[in-house]
């Protein structure tokens, strides 16, 4: 097309249109001279202004300065500067469309984009006209870009006479934008910057030659090329008029703005120089090339590719050329691959996911990084090992990671990344959250603000019950206080499965157990984790640890030949018979028809049909055996591996889909009001129960005022915190022995830890006020002001103003002579690295183990003190011992700063936690396999309700309630619902010699003594604590935790074994008193010490007898038992 039009051209005709080189000159000397002409008036008037306040601000200046300011003496420069800024507000209005003026300028604006504002909704506020004035520029400036493409048809050598018509128009564009510009000019407050900004360069380079070529009456293409730079406003725009809203869309706009405006300007350089030649050659070397020609050369330099079938011939153009191939190689190889990837991710992640009938799901929601998604992945697979038949649907607020992206590819067989929020229904759509089994939201435990993130995800739980109130939500909160939002919800239903798994609960409560007995808490943990890592144990005591941890809580069905036998008669025989250990069972009340859970039940309990049993075992498929057992075909199998399904009638019977993940709909609200309606019935019964028992009953207040008005807690009138503040100086009043020492991190602007949960089950009622230990907590006095209205209903709380980090706090506290010291992780802050998120704890860990007790040895003739850290002479040394610490980790890779501080040897090198010798002592705790819980609960959701009884002392619905009104507890009208809520199993640390379980014989194996103390005394043993070297008697000397030892395994008297003790049972022998001591080793002053702890509550008249001598024993002593 360019060539033939050239050809119709004769040489006349030529000469006629052709501009000159000066009229060229002419166009371009015009936006080069008001270029840089502004710039300088502008720099010499800022010098000069620069120059005129120095002067003026120079005092006693002399009759120069005089001369010069005595003819303006009389003006004043506030005034000027006033009618300055006057002016200046003037222009603002003018530009907002505030003034008649202002409102004749943007006529033409509501005349031209009425329709597009009357459709988005926009209002004529200033602020939608100064954005339309926006847009009007940008479209007049596309407007101008397209007469641009259109003359570029002719050559560029040529002039537009006034003839053609698109010249008028262009000139009434510029006209416009020479206005706008003087407007914007003097409402700019830094005329300079102004002059430099990109638009403003645009137009002065595009407007004056509009004048030139008024006055010449022709027209050259020139510059106006420089009107495609003006594409960069394009994702601005876009955005005003909602067009693109997500992060993605603007991003892609932005990357696609920059190229083609790019694109653009480049090609129309060529096509000026390429067209015209070089200046100094007066365009000899000029050759005829068409704008999509200069288009097609810069896409070819842009992509490298060069096929110099086009080439530029001026020495302009080349050196154009090299400079915009090193430029177009960072474009386009950083630029091009992006937006590709943009595109491609938006479609590909935003598709719906197409749930198939038939076929179940899950959602998970919320924290969705590469490490809670490995994390969750690895503990929901494990559940279903190799019958994966549930597929993972993750949806994310942000297209994933590289490394998360590799992640879902290696599973893609049951995992879809959908991009989204929870927040929006569209999103929720997208993910069929209505037909999903569950929607599991995935909390950040490793944030600094824990309120934020609880918050946003029970905004996440309203938006999936508004969605579809029918769908089971499972969620994880970091903070306990945040649970009373969720019970609020009105579609929040715990008997459909909606479930809340609250880390600060939970680890407190581990925590709080660890205290109260040495080695629990690495007991219950070790039976919620899993081992995957390949590891050569060195010692003895490392391949008995490592054999504990296959061992898992499961649950499953019993068989119907269990229906009618007691609970101690089918514990017995599935241990011996099926190698399984049964620890409780969901039992159903004898006046409600509601199941509850009952932890070693006595034998006034019998079994119903289709009874739920918790075991303690390696596998799912051996809990099966429980279910396949039949008593008439199994009766002479001695294999528990050949205990499979029968067909004879009386023992086969129709299985359960799913057996040993079984999820049934109930709720702790139904337990709780079966439990509080089963008191009021059985009140009379209770207490002449109790009564013929031998208990002392009191009617007196003084007692039932200790108790909440569930009797599961003890409790006081709300005390002062002034009452309970500790001094430094008065150390001597505050004699503190056998208490329980908490260090404390925080601020008054940190976030809370929840202490409420920590000491809930150190104060759980199945202790009488005398083993009641005190609870002092070390830390910032105005983060305690912050936490007290939690605590000040509990009793024997003291608070010591100070910190861990120093030595004299400690000793204040008389940490000497303390059961147990609790470091609890400090609140999170934010760090720029994960290691230091346990700095404080470590360093107090460090500052504690390097204390050392010492002591004399008691005498027998001192029976009424109590064991206390002593010294004595063995073998001519003197001997030490450490004070008992349990650190709480944030991060459990820094358990090998702990492992170095308590100079353990034998350890895994490289091991994990849960493998250290420290988790192995019961030293040191860290939540994060509480991630795993999320899994457990969706899976068989008991687990986790058995879970949060054993670590939380019972903590009932009623309880939180009045909790969160702060409202004060009185004592009960019934002293037998306070005995009855009471009435708890306890578990505890026995040893084989001086208790009860030293009359067993014989006891060499864990099988005769599981056998013996279950048959006579109701006591169920479910693990051991263990001296790591027996042969060496030294007061550093480490227990370690063995979980369900097998029926062989063999006894050694300095074992102590865990319990699972019934209420009314005394531990000790009645002819025994516990406090006469003699030669008793320091060393085992913390291993000796027994505690108990908070069960599933038993019915009053369930409770075996027991001797008054015994009961008020038990009431009235303290529940140690030492060893020999």
């Amino acid at each position: 097309m360019f060539h033939s039009h050239l050809d119709s051209l004769n040489e006349e005709d030529l000469e006629d249109t052709y501009c000159s080189i000066e009229i060229q000159a002419a166009f371009i000397l015009s936006s080069c001279v008001t270029f840089f002409g502004g710039l300088i008036i502008l720099v010499f008037f800022r010098i000069i202004l620069k120059i005129a306040k120095k002067w003026q601000s120079i005092k006693h200046s002399g009759a120069v300065l005089k001369l010069f300011s005595s003819g303006r003496s009389g003006l004043n420069p506030l005034r000027r500067f006033y009618f300055y800024r006057v002016f200046h507000d003037r222009i603002e209005l003018l530009l907002s469309a505030q003034t008649f003026v202002g409102q004749v300028l943007v006529s033409f604006t509501y005349t031209v984009l009425m329709p597009m504002n009357c459709s988005l909704g926009h209002d004529h506020s200033p602020l939608w006209t100064l954005v339309t004035q926006v847009i009007l520029v940008f479209v007049l400036s596309i407007g101008s870009l397209i007469i641009y493409f259109i003359n570029s048809t002719d050559l560029t050598g040529m002039c537009s006479t006034s003839e053609d018509r698109t010249l008028t128009v262009d000139l009434s564009f510029n006209a416009f934008f020479s206005f706008y510009f003087g407007l914007r000019f003097w409402a700019a407050d830094d005329k300079i910057k102004f002059w430099l900004e990109m638009n403003s360069i645009v137009d002065i380079f595009t407007v004056p030659p509009t004048f030139i070529s008024y006055y010449l009456k022709s027209n050259w293409l020139g510059f106006r090329f420089l009107r495609a730079l003006r594409l960069l406003e394009l994702p601005k725009i876009l955005q005003i008029l909602h067009v693109i809203k997500s992060s993605n869309s603007v991003k892609l706009s932005k990357l696609m703005s920059i190229v083609l405006s790019t694109w653009f300007t480049a090609a129309g350089f060529l096509h000026l120089v390429e067209n015209s030649g070089d200046p100094w050659l007066k365009g000899r070397n000029s050759q005829s090339m068409s704008y999509f020609e200069s288009i097609y050369l810069v896409t070819a330099t842009m992509s490298t590719v060069g096929f110099g079938d086009v080439v530029a011939k001026t020495s302009l153009g080349r050196t154009f050329i090299v400079f915009f191939t090193l430029g177009s190689l960072i474009l386009f190889a950083n630029y091009i691959p992006e937006m590709v990837e943009l595109f491609t991710n938006r479609r590909k992640y935003t598709k719906p996911y197409e749930a198939i009938k038939g076929k179940k799901f899950i959602v998970v929601c919320g924290n969705i990084t590469i490490d809670s998604v490995t994390a969750f992945l690895r503990n929901f697979l494990r559940h279903r090992s190799g019958e994966i038949n549930t597929e993972i649907v993750f949806l994310g607020e942000e297209p994933p990671s590289l490394e998360l992206e590799t992640l879902f590819k290696c599973n893609l067989s049951f995992t879809t990344f959908v991009c989204g929020s929870a927040l929006k229904f569209e999103d929720l759509k997208r993910v069929s959250v209505e037909s999903a089994e569950a929607c599991l939201i995935l909390a950040n435990s490793l944030c600094s603000d824990l309120h934020a993130e609880d918050i946003s995800n029970i905004m996440r739980v309203l938006s999936i019950k508004n969605y579809n109130s029918h769908t089971r939500v499972i969620i994880q909160i970091l903070q306990s206080h945040n649970k009373a939002f969720l019970s609020k919800i009105p579609t929040w239903n715990c008997s459909a499965g909606d479930n809340i798994i609250c880390f600060a609960e939970l680890k407190l409560g581990f925590i709080a157990q660890g205290c109260l007995v040495p080695g629990l808490c690495t007991f219950l943990t070790t039976l919620f984790i899993e081992q995957n890592q390949k590891v050569f144990p060195k010692h003895s005591w490392q391949k008995y640890f490592l054999n504990s941890l296959k061992n898992k809580i499961l649950t499953q069905r019993l068989s119907d030949a269990f229906t009618g036998m007691t609970f101690p008669e089918v514990c017995r025989l599935c241990f011996v018979k099926l190698h399984l250990m049964l620890i409780a069972i969901q039992h159903k009340s004898g006046f409600h028809n509601c199941r509850s859970l009952i932890l070693n039940p006595p034998a006034q309990v019998k079994l119903d049909k289709d009874t739920l049993g918790f075991f303690i075992a390696e596998s799912s498929q051996a809990v099966k055996r429980a279910f396949f057992y039949c008593s008439h075909c199994h009766k002479d199998v001695h294999n528990p591996e050949l205990i499979e399904k029968c067909g004879c009638k009386t023992g086969s019977r129709e299985e359960l889909t799913g057996p040993a993940m079984v999820v049934v709909k109930s709720s702790t609200s139904c337990i709780s009001e079966c439990q509080d309606s089963a008191r009021e019935q059985e009140s009379s019964l209770s207490i002449a129960s109790l009564k013929n028992r031998g208990v002392m009953v009191s009617d007196t207040p003084e007692d039932s005022d200790q108790l909440d008005s569930s009797g599961m807690f003890h409790w006081c009138r709300s005390t002062p915190l002034d009452k309970v503040v500790l001094k430094r100086t008065d150390k001597s009043k505050h004699e503190f022995r056998d208490h329980i020492v908490a260090c404390v991190f925080g601020d008054a602007h940190s976030a809370l830890v929840g202490l409420r949960n920590f000491v809930m089950p150190l104060r759980a009622s199945n202790y009488t006020r005398q083993e009641l230990k005190d609870i002092v907590f070390i830390g910032p006095l105005e983060y305690f002001h912050r936490e007290w209205r939690f605590l000040r209903n509990f009793p024997q709380i003291y608070i010591m103003p100070g910190s861990a980090l120093y030595t004299g706090d400690l000793h204040a506290v008389n940490i000497e002579q303390c059961s147990m010291c609790a470091v609890l992780a400090a609140p999170s802050k934010p760090l720029s690295s994960q290691i230091l998120v346990d700095t404080e704890n470590i360093m107090a860990t460090l500052n504690i183990q390097s204390l050392r007790v010492s002591g004399p040895t008691q005498r027998p003739s001192e029976p009424e003190a109590k064991a206390v850290p002593t010294f004595s002479k063995h073998d001519g040394k003197r001997r030490y011992q450490q004070i008992p610490i349990l650190t709480e980790l944030k991060n459990p890779s820094n358990i090998h700063f702990i492992e170095q501080i308590g100079g353990l040897d034998g350890a895994l090198k490289g091991a994990s936690l849960h493998l250290s010798t420290s988790f192995s002592t019961g030293t040191v705790f860290s939540g994060n396999f509480l991630d795993s819980l999320l899994a457990t609960a969706f899976y068989n959701y008991h687990v986790l309700e058995l879970l949060q009884m054993l670590v939380t002392g019972g903590i009932s619905s009623q309880m939180e309630q009045y909790l969160v009104k702060e409202k004060h507890y009185g004592f009960h009208e019934s002293c037998a619902t306070i005995l009855s809520g009471r009435a708890r199993c306890k578990l505890g640390l026995l040893s084989l010699d001086k208790t009860i379980l030293s009359d067993i014989k014989p006891r060499k194996t864990f099988g005769q003594l599981f056998c013996g103390s279950l048959d006579n005394y109701g006591i169920l043993c479910v693990g051991l604590y263990r001296v790591m070297d027996d042969g060496e008697h030294s007061l550093e000397n480490k227990r370690f935790v063995i979980t369900r030892p097998s029926n062989e395994f063999h006894l050694l008297p300095s074992d102590l074994v865990f319990c699972a003790i019934p209420f009314s049972t005394t531990c000790y022998k009645t002819e025994e008193i516990p406090y006469k001591l003699e030669n008793v080793p320091s060393a085992q002053t913390l291993d000796d010490i027994t505690n108990v702890m908070a069960m599933a509550p038993e019915s009053p008249e369930q409770l075996p007898k027991v001797s008054p001598v015994a009961e008020k024993t038990s009431q009235h002593l303290s529940s140690r038992v030492y060893p020999s």
